[in-house]
């Protein structure tokens, strides 16, 4: 019974569930075809809007379009009405210019119709003033009594005498002018340099004496048959003059090197006792590197007592030699450190660069430490030196021109020069020999003898001073102006002399009757 109910049941569903799909399915289809009628619908709703929008939108660009073409039509016709309003404008005013243009032409060329009208009136002007002018010459020679170039030179004589004259006069004013505004000064800076500067005088000679400690040792000086003196003579280059004068050796050389090396060699040998010609050699070298290193010890020794640094060694090593160098007895290292010290105090007064000016004033004279070895002048050599030891511009032109060879470029060049005039013309700086003074003085008076007009000349205070008689008809009081500007440039161009020397002319005239 039960499983007929089973059946039964399998059976129903069996027939229930396919009707029910199938009825299930058409009413979705219909749902389905429900739906998609309404999407089209729609659609096609939308798409009719679309089109209407789309039409619209078209409409109002073509207007917007039409719109913007009219407004630039007629911008394009509003700036075409005003390009054209600007031509004719600037036709009109061309066309004025070429009417100005024209009657400025016109006026040109009446001007110029003028002018050759006035050029023709003014050459023949010109032919009568030449005329005229030759009419006048002739009668200005009639009446004179002299030619047209006699005229002239004589005019030339007068113009030139007032000439020479005015300007005697003018050199005279402005020497006195600027002598009343220097002197004052420049004696003050000088006087205070020298005052700070405590120089020693040192007075050099060619000769270097040798104590002995008893005279027997000039018999082992000169050796078996003068073997011992020969070779310390040719060793040192030196000569040994061994005379009456008790316990001394007397070294003779003009090369003070030389003469120091064979002194310290002497001097060594008498210590040690030992005097043969090996020993000689020996003492000779030993020598000789010791004044190498004496040298080198003075040359740095000087530039630190200046206080100039930065030199090269080869220079350092130059000044040191200078301490065997003399300049009429003077020591040229000593004169070297002074013109230095004085250089330096004259650029601090002056306001100027003090180390400079010192480094110049040391250098001035470094040509005298190979002037005996190589050809030329003590300032060709110190400036060859100093331009290939890279020296500064103002050291050189300082060298060059210390002796007045070149024009000073700065005024440091001039502060040495002055330094080295103080330095070499205190008292007691420097020693002539009687000949070379002698020399100087009879040069300055034939320089001075040789001048037209001088009568006789004298020079007094050892050379510091020339007295120049002149003849009065010759040389007039402004003639006297010149004439001893003139000797002092031929003095200064001919002599080398230390300090200044003066020159004083003198005119006297003198008028002598007799009453009887």
């Amino acid at each position: 019974m039960i499983g007929y109910i089973i059946l039964a049941v399998v059976c129903t569903l069996v027939i229930a569930v396919p009707v029910t799909a199938k009825v299930a399915i058409q009413y979705h289809r219909k749902v389905v075809d429900t739906k998609i009628g309404n999407a089209e619908d729609k659609a096609r709703a939308i798409i009719d809007e679309a089109l209407k929008n789309a039409e619209a939108k078209k409409r109002e660009g073509l207007l917007e379009v039409k719109e913007e073409s009219i407004r630039s039509k007629n911008e394009l016709d509003k700036e075409i009405k005003e390009r054209r309003a600007e031509l004719q404008r600037f036709e009109r005013r061309i066309q004025q210019k070429e009417e100005n243009v024209d009657k400025k032409s016109e006026t040109i060329e009446k001007k110029e119709a003028s002018l050759a009208a006035k050029e023709e009136e003014l050459a023949k002007q010109r032919e009568e003033i030449a005329k005229l002018n030759e009419q006048r010459v002739q009668e200005l020679e009639r009446i004179s009594g002299l030619t047209s170039e006699q005229a002239k030179d004589y005019l030339l004589k007068i113009v030139e005498d007032e000439v020479k004259h005015e300007t005697a006069m003018l050199i005279k004013e402005l020497d006195n002018k600027a002598k009343e505004e220097a002197d004052k000064k420049a004696k003050e800076y000088v006087v205070t340099a020298i005052q700070k500067c405590a120089a020693d005088h040192v007075s050099e000679t060619t000769i270097s004496v040798v104590q002995l400690p008893n005279d027997e040792m000039k018999g082992r000086i000169i050796g078996r048959e003068g073997r011992n003196i020969r070779t310390l003579e040719t060793m040192t280059g030196v000569d040994l003059i061994i005379d009456d004068t008790p316990e001394a050796v007397i070294l003779s050389g003009f090369d003070p090197i030389r003469r120091e090396v064979a002194r310290i060699a002497l001097e060594k040998l008498i210590v040690d006792g030992r005097i043969h010609p090996a020993r000689i050699e020996e003492m000779v070298e030993k020598a000789q590197k010791e004044v190498e290193v004496m040298i080198k010890e003075e040359g740095e020794a000087a530039t630190l007592e200046v206080g100039v640094h930065g030199i090269h060694p080869e220079l350092v090593r130059l000044l040191g030699k200078m301490k065997f160098r003399t300049s009429y007895g003077q020591n040229a290292l000593k004169h070297s450190i002074e013109v230095a010290h004085l250089a330096g105090l004259l650029a601090a007064e002056l306001g100027l660069d003090v180390r400079m000016a010192k480094r110049a004033g040391l250098l001035h004279d470094i040509g005298k430490a190979v002037d005996h070895d190589m050809e030329g002048s003590h300032i060709q050599l110190g400036v060859e030196l100093s331009r290939k030891y890279k020296e500064h511009a103002i050291v050189i032109n300082s060298i060059e021109s210390h002796h007045g060879d070149v024009e000073p470029t700065s005024l440091i060049a001039c502060i040495v020069q002055a330094a080295d005039t103080i330095s070499a013309a205190r008292p007691g700086a420097r020693r002539e020999t009687l000949e070379t003074y002698t020399s100087r003085l009879r040069q300055l008076e034939d320089i001075t003898n040789n001048f037209k007009g001088v009568d006789k000349s004298f020079a007094i205070q050892a050379g510091r001073e020339v007295r120049v008689m002149v003849v009065p008809d010759q040389i007039s009081d402004t003639d006297m102006i010149l004439l001893a500007r003139d000797i002092s440039k031929q003095i200064e161009s001919e002599l080398e002399y230390p300090g200044q020397i003066k020159v004083n002319v003198i005119r006297e005239s003198r008028v002598v009757d007799y009453a009887k």
